[in-house]
């Protein structure tokens, strides 16, 4: 609770320095019961309340949405795109991605696919073909796949690859993406 030690008999309130802090209070309801009637009191009383409390009260009425901020006209808008859209974009002068990670990138890929297609051939026994029986059968359907995809590490190894060859395939249809666009922009 706060108590006040300020009466308006004793003092004309011009050297009050909370009055508006107290006005701003009052104004915002902030004040409690006790605060409320005093500041009523001043306001009745004490001119230089009354004058102070008229001010913060047009000033709260115009933040209150009063004053709305004006939006410039849609022409001005549409001159301004304008202006902005005959100026072209500088390209950058240097790539984001250095050339050399992405080489790094699809040499990894390829001799992973390549290892992976090694360790695949090694895996065929090559002595158990006869004469009358084919090493690679015409049915697909007949290979046993488990033999060659029975390893967490191969399946890993796979969803990697695929990742990687993803975002090289993306990287290359995004290059010539944009070389498309700058042909006919330009």
């Amino acid at each position: 609770m706060t108590y006040f030690k300020y009466s308006p008999q004793e003092d004309s309130g011009a050297g009050q320095p909370d009055m508006e802090a107290r006005l701003w209070d009052y104004i915002d309801g902030n004040s409690s019961a006790e605060e409320r009637g005093f500041v009523e009191k001043l306001i009745e009383s004490n001119q230089q309340w009354k004058l102070r409390y008229q001010e913060l009260l047009d000033v709260n009425q115009l933040l209150a949405g009063s004053l709305e901020l004006d939006a410039p006209s849609l022409r001005f808008t549409k001159n301004v795109m304008e202006e902005i859209s005959k100026y072209t974009i500088a390209p950058a002068t240097k790539s984001y991605i250095d050339k050399k990670i992405i080489w790094g990138i699809a040499i990894f890929f390829f001799t992973m696919i390549f290892g992976f297609l090694v360790y695949m051939l090694g895996q065929i026994d090559w002595s158990a073909a006869t004469g009358s029986e084919k090493i690679i059968p015409q049915n697909l359907k007949n290979i046993e796949w488990s033999k060659y995809f029975n390893n967490t590490y191969t399946n890993i190894f796979l969803m990697v690859n695929t990742i990687l060859g993803l975002m090289l395939l993306d990287m290359y249809l995004g290059k010539k993406k944009k070389q498309l666009n700058q042909r006919h922009s330009g």
